[in-house]
């Protein structure tokens, strides 16, 4: 018996966890259920993360999480759950299968099986925003090499271990050189350890665009946070329905299984809903927890389901589907084509439990030299209609050892010296103190000098970013136009 936690959720939450388990049940899975409530209830209850404190405890003692869905209250002051639980127990990995079922769901891509990797715990995800000026706000981009490293390997070693031949990698390097351009860089040094596999990087808009239109060429893609999150779901709609995609997020010591749709507050208690993204999730846990057998046994059933045209309200079509079912109807079917095997449809073989075999690792690297070149200093500033040359006739009274003003953008663009007047500026400066060659070694008590100085003389500082050069390369980006 394995013991896993058990969440039922909100609106058909519970009606297509009692068709999961039902069919689980039914199929052999050993399995010590442990409930749990989370959801709608416990946020109202006035706990803003939507989970009991007593709820973390049986995630700890089993270290495996079945989730239905669940409904996040309307309003502020509510925290995501998903993120919460990801973040607190090191779900860095989100694992999406998106494969098409045609003819038996609607497709325009009748040829397509692949999966997303998504890193789970960082990029804009992290969560770090401010509101800066009376006009700009802002949201912290994290990518770490451990996280980036841990998510590309796991993305590889899932392709090997499941038989699959390509890795590809989306990012926005050619506009975000360091954050982007350091999960590209590391993908393609891990690449290099897995030579039997084919892999290749794509810039994410052309990458998305090819995506969407010709499926059937990827196999894995690995991708940080906020793109893996946009496109896993566009996978999955492309397939023919979200309402089938199941996903696992799996981390060093635990990991949770849910579908990817919302709870559909109005299709609750109708027996209308269909339980398949639960049930793919669910089998994902199966062959991670050690029962292969009977995850392949239950998704070889449930694709005999499919292929029977027994279908839900979301799926069935006339000339297509051959009955139309309900939430326990549909769990009763899959029951019933236990032990058969698809006739059209490729048949499942879960050869070894795997998937939580699988792990990312990272290698902690020496600490590089590390050497101030200059600081960013931030103003909130709306003096002489925004002209950036008054503001840096303003700056340039203000020197301290060797750094001095040599830049100021607005949003990134270069509008000082010799900006353009055409840019459009808000209320939000960057201002660059460094040396012209940007390779003068400063201290951090210039930093706090050149703070005081712009600070007496009424200056309004959000915040400041150490310009640093590790090993000899600048850590910085250069300014638009610069």
């Amino acid at each position: 018996m394995t013991k896993i936690t058990v969440a039922t959720g909100d609106g058909i939450g519970p009606e297509i966890m009692d068709a999961t388990l039902k069919i689980m049940k039914a199929a052999g899975a050993q399995l010590e259920i442990e409930p749990i409530e989370i959801g709608e209830k416990v946020y109202l209850q006035g706990n803003s993360a939507g989970i009991a404190p007593e709820s973390w405890e049986s995630l700890r003692r089993t270290k495996v999480f079945l989730k239905a869905p669940i409904t996040t209250p309307q309003g502020g002051g509510f925290k995501s759950l998903n993120v919460t639980t990801r973040k607190t127990l090191g779900l860095y990995a989100n694992v999406r299968p998106c494969i098409s079922y045609h003819p038996y769901v609607a497709t325009k891509h009748p040829i397509m099986d692949l999966v997303i990797i998504r890193e789970n715990e960082e990029d804009l995800y992290a969560g770090i925003e401010h509101q800066q000026t009376d006009e700009v706000t802002q949201c912290l981009k994290l990518i770490t090499k451990p996280g980036t490293e841990k998510i590309v390997r796991f993305a590889f070693e899932y392709a090997k271990a499941y038989g699959r031949k390509k890795v590809t990698c989306f990012t926005k390097d050619n506009i975000m050189k360091l954050t982007d351009g350091l999960f590209h860089k590391i993908f393609d040094e891990i690449a290099q350890e897995y030579p039997d596999l084919e892999s290749e990087h794509w810039i994410v808009d052309i990458g998305a665009a090819k995506l969407a239109d010709t499926p059937e060429n990827f196999d894995v893609i690995v991708m940080p946070n906020l793109y893996g999150d946009i496109l896993s779901d566009v996978a999955a709609q492309i397939t023919g329905s979200v309402g089938l995609g199941g996903s696992a997020n799996i981390g060093a010591d635990y990991a949770m299984f849910e579908a990817i749709h919302g709870s559909a507050p109005r299709r609750a208690g109708q027996d209308m809903a269909n339980p398949s993204g639960l049930l793919l999730g669910a089998i994902q846990m199966l062959v991670y927890i050690g029962q292969p057998k009977i995850a392949e046994k239950i998704h070889n059933a449930w694709l005999r389901t499919m292929e029977d045209g027994v279908h839900t309200y979301d799926l069935y079509k006339e000339g297509v589907s051959k009955e139309k079912v309900g939430t326990s109807g549909f769990a009763d079917a899959v029951i019933e084509r236990l032990g058969q095997k698809p006739e059209k449809l490729k048949s499942i073989v879960y050869s070894v439990d795997t998937t939580h075999k699988i792990q990312g690792h990272y290698t902690k690297a020496a600490p590089a030299k590390k050497d101030l070149v200059g600081v960013d200093i931030f103003l909130h500033w709306n003096g002489e209609e925004r002209d950036a040359n008054v503001l840096g006739a303003i700056l340039s009274k203000f020197k301290s050892g060797p750094f001095e003003n040599k830049l100021i953008t607005n949003r990134g663009v270069k509008v000082f010296p010799d900006g353009q007047p055409e840019t459009f500026c808000t209320d939000h400066w960057r201002c660059r103190f460094t040396t012209d060659g940007m390779d003068e070694v400063g201290t951090y008590k210039n930093v706090l000098e050149l703070c005081t100085l712009i600070s007496e003389a009424g200056l309004d500082i959000i915040k400041t970013e150490n310009l640093c050069r590790f090993d000899g390369e600048i850590g910085f980006s250069l300014g638009q136009g610069q």
